[in-house]
């Protein structure tokens, strides 16, 4: 694809809607300047917010819509309320219609992923839509899914998630054979359910060109970044990225109570705070803010609702990269290539 990029924002959606979007939108501009948006909204807020952020100029189309959808909106109720007139609908729509590259939207998560799976369809051999996230780790980033968009798998799922995730992390990561390992309760062979069992005996097997299946791995080692790619069923990978943004947020507060507790402490804090600075810089939800929704026929990528401006910006840069590296090729290319037991 050529080297513009297009990309359509729910910008109503979120905690905070276009008070954040909007200079998100403008700071990731700032890295890609080839990027223009669409943004879909209320015309009498997003006018004024927009003519304010001078790194926007000739960059921004305002499609105008006074319906979004409420974080706490049921996908069902939102579906209906919302389909064809929303500005999450109309975001998601964009793309399925060649108007925008990929669309980004920081609104409900269920309501997202019913609009997005409706509009845009799932994939050829793609049962079920998953969501990868770039997890921080002491080697810097993996690939890990599903975070959340559904409950419970099979092995035939795994396999298609370990492709996908592959796909993504070759584009993330520039790595021709990406390692893939599926989250179990141990390492052993003998270990785990008869799905994840299934599935590693399938991946192992098959030998596929796109991934190197190194095994199974457990959650110490989502830290550590033992494998690129992180493969586990919905349930337990949102358990996963819940309990690990709050052991980051508990961590802060030991080091900010540590740090102010003493007068020897308050000392050794400034000569160590560029140390401080960089752990705190590591452990920044917004450095990876940002899901992409795999198997579907469009890209859509998911920021976290409570998102401020440079996390917003985060997610607005991961779908630059999905879109201008062509994801949905990359994908096709890999599934394509994935012998049908396998697969299916």
């Amino acid at each position: 694809m050529s080297q513009r990029v297009r990309i359509s924002l729910d910008a109503m959606g979120g905690d905070h809607g276009p008070s954040t979007v909007v200079p998100g939108a403008g700071l990731a501009r700032e890295r890609h300047p080839e990027t223009t948006f669409l943004m879909f909204g209320d015309e009498a807020v997003l006018t004024p917010l927009v003519a304010a952020e001078p790194r926007l100029k000739g960059a921004v189309e305002i499609r105008h819509t006074t319906v979004s959808v409420a974080m706490d909106e049921k996908p069902s109720q939102a579906v209906r309320s919302g389909r064809g007139k929303s500005s999450m609908w109309k975001a998601i729509q964009a793309v399925r219609d060649g108007e925008a590259d990929a669309a980004v939207s920081a609104g409900n998560t269920g309501a997202l992923m019913a609009m997005s799976k409706i509009c845009l369809k799932t994939m050829s051999h793609i049962e079920r839509p998953a969501i990868a996230c770039l997890w921080p780790t002491v080697r810097g980033e993996s690939v890990v899914l599903d975070v959340g968009a559904t409950i419970g798998t099979d092995a035939n799922h795994l396999v298609d998630m370990a492709v996908m995730g592959a796909a993504m992390a070759r584009i993330v990561f520039d790595l021709d054979r990406p390692t893939v390992g599926l989250l179990n309760v141990g390492t052993e062979e003998m270990k785990g359910n008869e799905a994840v069992k299934e599935a590693a005996r399938m991946l192992r097997e098959s030998d596929l060109a796109g991934l190197a299946y190194h095994g199974f791995v457990e959650g110490t080692d989502l830290g550590r970044g033992t494998v690129d790619v992180v493969v586990t069923e919905g349930f337990t990978g949102n358990i996963a990225l819940k309990t690990a943004e709050g052991t980051a947020k508990q961590i802060a507060a030991y080091l900010k109570g540590a740090m102010g507790r003493t007068l020897m402490a308050k000392i050794g804090y400034l000569f160590a705070r560029g140390a401080f600075r960089a752990l705190r810089e590591k452990m920044n939800p917004s450095r990876a803010n940002g899901g992409v929704f795999l198997g579907l026929e469009g890209i859509v990528i998911k920021s976290h609702g409570a998102a401020d401006a440079e996390g917003f910006a985060a997610a607005v840069d991961l779908a630059y990269d999905m879109a201008r590296h062509d994801l949905m090729r990359t994908i096709r290319e890999r599934l394509d290539a994935t012998p049908a037991q396998a697969s299916a």
